[in-house]
């Protein structure tokens, strides 16, 4: 299988799951799958971000040690589908208090409320936020604060449950 060109095509989900069957667990694999997503040809990378998506919790060690790279990408990209799916990536990962980029954090919280950015890349940084904010009481308030201002937004079904659920969740903390 010639994943380049596979990548350089519209792909459906058997071909990911293929695609994911030959990276996983290969570190030459999951490495030139992670070339591909900095390939200069957006179908690719858009693409080969889709098939990490997939990748089994086996790998997750892996996708952490990209994690400066994926929030590097995320801070410049101007691509919906690039940031949706980075986003997604980084949403899974779970951050320790020593850990935290602010510049991420500032980033996530700017996108919240950002009425012009698409649902799921509010929703990834809703969770992504408090992730990294639950292990200060400070960084928790502003970011309840940030929620508290969804009231006054006509939301999609999906951005009131990621409301509910991290609201729910600030709530527990602050008990």
């Amino acid at each position: 299988m010639n994943i380049g060109q596979l990548l350089l095509q519209k792909i459906n989900l058997p071909q990911i799951k293929s695609v994911v069957s030959w990276a996983s667990g290969s570190q030459d694999n999951l490495t030139m799958l992670w070339h591909f997503v900095r390939s200069d040809d957006r179908r690719t990378s858009v693409n080969a971000l889709w098939v990490m998506t997939h990748l089994p919790e086996a790998d997750a060690e892996w996708l952490l040690s990209l994690r400066d790279e994926m929030i590097d990408m995320l801070l410049t990209e101007m691509g919906t589908s690039k940031k949706r799916m980075l986003l997604q990536l980084l949403r899974e990962q779970e951050y320790d208090a020593y850990d935290i980029r602010t510049d991420f954090l500032d980033y996530c919280m700017s996108k919240i409320n950002s009425e012009c950015e698409p649902y799921a890349v509010r929703c990834f940084s809703i969770y992504t936020a408090f992730k990294m904010c639950r292990h200060f009481p400070e960084l928790l308030a502003e970011l309840d604060e940030h929620l508290d201002m969804m009231r006054y937004q006509t939301l999609s079904p999906g951005l009131r449950s990621a409301l509910r659920q991290t609201k729910s969740k600030i709530n527990k903390l602050n008990k």
